[in-house]
């Protein structure tokens, strides 16, 4: 066991009083293994009482820099002297709204917000206000943020006949499941069967492009670009995770795929509160007072839209990504770590595969194979738990789900993590 000093057990104690299970609703972590994060810098965290750590959960992603990276430190400060938030427009968001058009293929016209949930959601009602329709097609497990139409079948509690959807939480509104239709990822004759069936309710279609940690098998994003191309319905793309991550212009130009909106935030707002929705200038009109009609326009005011302090940490984030060289190495990191894992669980015989794309994966404890939500209930979840508790005491971080490599990541982090993976694994058997 890592050490735990006197402070950190105080602090510990304080979030299970004052917060709800004792987290940020974000990471719960086995309470033998739970701790504070006091400090992170390029790839490394540090916790209260002074463990260290390798950081593969990275902010869930944003930090693909590493922490504290020194050219967003240096833009953050300029920014936040000249002031912390202005409710006006600012220098700052509109050059990262000129540069997010530059990079991401379907986008011609960009409206911020301070979350991916909130992306998501701005983008639903932008396509409901412009195809003048209520439903939504949804993909099972698919995670959009926590807004109630994300939160059907998010994953199911039930596993209902297709398309009908299950709220995954409390406090949604019945009236909600009668606006969703539910599809399985990787099955394009199921999904083009219900979008045609459904076309003529449909608002739009949106999809994680790499739906958490399952990569599109070939074909499946073409097929459901043709068939709501063919119904005129918008399809929007979810890539607050793949969003210049796989690409500089994201998921979309990996896949060769362009959607109608797409969602982006983590990585563009480099780690700090800031998501978008980017989208063709016809879909994106309802929020042009001038442009549309009463009825259809769409009113989207926050607070913090389009931070200045957020965006010039964008626009550092994006400019080191420019860089030669940026997605070779990320790519490369994610490639040796997977190689690892898997060669790790075959020499010790056990049944596991990494899913998703190098610069985004996880490993499923299962021999069976994984395309879609349901194919990943035969995952082993009990000797995950084991394999993340373990590695953490190796001071190998990895969150919930998901390892984020990082261009933070040395070779020598590297190293250490693949000793770690050697030492576990052969500890996994039953």
């Amino acid at each position: 066991m890592l050490n735990r000093g006197h402070e950190e057990a105080l602090l510990l104690q304080k979030a299970g009083k004052f917060l709800p299970e004792g987290s940020l609703g974000n990471v719960a972590l086995d309470v033998d293994h739970s701790f504070i994060v006091k400090r992170g810098s390029g790839s490394r965290i540090w916790d209260v009482s002074g463990n260290e750590y390798i950081d593969y959960l990275m902010g869930s992603g944003p930090m693909v820099l590493g922490h504290a990276h020194p050219s967003v430190v240096e833009a953050v400060i300029e920014a936040v002297q000249g002031g912390s938030t202005f409710f006006a427009t600012n220098q700052y968001a509109v050059e990262l709204a000129e540069e997010l058009v530059r990079a991401v293929p379907c986008a011609e016209k960009i409206r911020f917000t301070t979350s991916g949930t909130d992306a998501c959601f701005q983008a639903l009602r932008i396509a409901r206000a412009f195809r003048r329709r209520d439903k939504i097609l949804k993909f099972e497990g698919g995670f959009h943020g926590t807004s109630d139409y994300s939160l059907m079948s998010n994953p199911p509690r039930t596993l209902n006949p297709f398309p009908q959807p299950d709220p995954s939480s409390g406090g949604i509104p019945k009236a909600i499941a009668d606006t969703v239709l539910v599809a399985p990822f990787n099955d394009a004759e199921t999904t083009a069967a219900i979008i045609e069936k459904n076309h003529d309710d449909l608002a739009a279609v949106i999809i994680e492009p790499m739906q958490r940690i399952l990569a599109p098998q070939p074909g499946f994003l073409q097929a459901l670009r043709e068939v709501t191309a063919h119904y005129q319905i918008p399809l929007i793309f979810d890539e607050v995770v793949t969003g210049f991550r796989l690409a500089y212009g994201g998921a979309q130009e990996h896949y060769g795929v362009t959607p109608d909106l797409t969602a982006v935030g983590k990585i563009m707002g480099g780690g700090y509160a800031l998501a978008a929705v980017c989208g063709r200038e016809e879909i994106m009109s309802p929020y042009d007072s001038t442009k549309a009609d009463a009825a259809d326009h769409v009113g989207q005011i926050g607070t913090l839209n389009g931070n200045p302090v957020a965006c010039a940490a964008g626009l550092a984030t994006l400019a080191e990504l420019r860089k030669e060289g940026a997605y070779e190495r990320i790519w490369a990191v994610g490639r040796k770590l997977r190689d690892a894992l898997e060669t790790a669980c075959a020499q010790a015989e056990i049944p596991a595969q990494t899913t998703g794309e190098d610069p985004v994966f996880d490993i499923i404890f299962t021999s069976d194979p994984i395309s879609d939500y349901r194919s990943t209930l035969t995952a082993d979840n009990a000797i995950k738990a084991r394999f993340r508790n373990l590695i953490q005491e190796q001071g190998i971080f990895q969150g919930p789900q998901k390892f984020y490599p990082s261009l933070a990541h040395t070779d020598d982090d590297i190293s250490q993590t693949i000793q770690a993976f050697q030492t576990v694994i052969p500890t996994l058997h039953p």
